[in-house]
């Protein structure tokens, strides 16, 4: 079993600091990372796939230096960045072998491997076609295969759902789930859902730091007696909408029932019921201008 070991990471970028002592240790499974934009998750995933070099702290991969396994490390690592580099001109099933030899894949490996892939994200139909006539979510898909080919053992995907449409994401998550058995992936998202029923572990960033971690039981568990609902009349909904964290709103005629985020009872009729991921999400960034929901983006 693979272990990944983060002591005291940090990055400074001139007079920001992007990353600010993050200590955690990985091993097998999802790990969800969680924030809102500029939380430095982006940097945080770049610098565990050795793209960028800590300013400060370590990262360690069965107790050595990622920076001295050179080769080594990069042959366990899958890597999906926010916008991945493609060729427009080359056909998906060409960029696959492109990208396998760059990997050190021999031409009869990348061409099974490829086959097998675009089968998986669904793009065995278009493997002949040009990527400049691809969706933006054809294109999210074969960066999924891409970053699969060489079947790493650690897997990184920065924002992987971008571009897809439900039904997608559901294929997503399902192969994430069934990939993670035996890999370490770690996946940044800002769509709750996507991680909220398949990640062992939930890491939450913000400001630079790793604010919380633990699964979502333990997570939602913090949340209990702060997840309200409460009926209110139409005409009271926006006021109640701007003094409170409302997670939800659903029309009843001349009522509207809302969800709300609050330590405190909002009236004496609210209900507390049990809290979500996207409740704690939206309870500990609701003073984040990028916040976002389950909804997506």
């Amino acid at each position: 079993m693979l272990e990944l070991k983060l002591n005291q990471v940090s990055k400074q970028f001139s007079a920001k600091r992007a990353v600010n002592g993050i200590s955690i240790q990985i091993s097998n499974g999802v790990y969800g990372l969680l924030g809102a934009n500029g939380a430095g998750k982006t940097t945080l995933l770049r610098m565990i796939c050795g793209v960028l070099n800590p300013t400060s702290g370590t990262i360690q991969m069965n107790k050595e230096d990622i920076s001295d396994m050179g080769e080594r490390y990069r042959d366990l690592l899958g890597y999906l960045p926010q916008d991945f580099g493609y060729y427009p001109d080359f056909s998906a099933e060409e960029f696959l072998w492109y990208v396998g030899s760059l990997k050190g894949l021999t031409l009869a490996a990348s061409k099974g491997k490829a086959r097998e892939l675009l089968g998986t994200v669904a793009l065995e139909d278009v493997a002949r076609k040009k990527i400049r006539t691809f969706s933006g979510g054809m294109k999210q898909r074969l960066g999924i295969a891409q970053a699969l080919l060489n079947d790493p053992r650690i897997l990184v995907l920065d924002e992987p759902t971008a571009g897809l449409d439900p039904k997608e994401r559901v294929r997503f998550r399902n192969l994430i789930a069934d990939l993670a058995r035996d890999k370490i992936v770690i996946m940044s998202t800002h769509i709750v859902s996507d991680v909220e029923y398949i990640a062992d572990q939930i890491l939450v960033m913000k400001k630079g730091e790793l604010m919380k971690s633990g699964t979502v039981d333990q997570l939602t568990a913090t949340m209990k007696g702060c997840v309200w609902t409460c009926h209110v009349p139409l005409r009271d909904a926006e006021e109640w909408n701007a003094r409170y964290c409302v997670s939800n709103l659903r029309h009843e005629g001349d009522q509207v029932e809302l969800r709300i985020v609050s330590a405190d009872q909002p009236n004496e009729t609210a209900i507390s019921v049990v809290p979500s991921l996207e409740d704690f999400y939206l309870y500990h960034f609701q003073d984040e201008e990028e916040a976002v929901t389950a909804k997506g983006k």
